[in-house]
């Protein structure tokens, strides 16, 4: 997994929720500029932070952290659209 994967993997899910960066950071207790620079995979988050958000989504870490697997898998093929 790498960093635009997971960040990656956040913004879908945030979209999925229709919520804003600000919305997030306030859920997940991170402020909206380092959720933006994880969304960009500007930033690597530390594990305490994958929980934060993880529990921001009301999801098991293990299923953020496959999401971001698997997004990072697809940018590393080129692109291709996952099923």
């Amino acid at each position: 997994m790498n960093e635009r994967g997971f960040g990656q993997a956040v913004k879908e899910m945030r979209g999925r929720l229709h919520i804003s960066q600000e919305e997030l950071g306030f859920r997940a207790g991170l402020h909206r500029t380092y959720v933006s620079q994880i969304e960009r995979g500007l930033k690597s988050p530390s594990l305490r932070t994958v929980q934060q958000l993880a529990d921001a989504f009301q999801m098991d870490v293990l299923k953020l952290l496959q999401r971001a697997e698997r997004k990072s898998k697809t940018s590393q093929d080129g692109g291709a659209r996952e099923s």
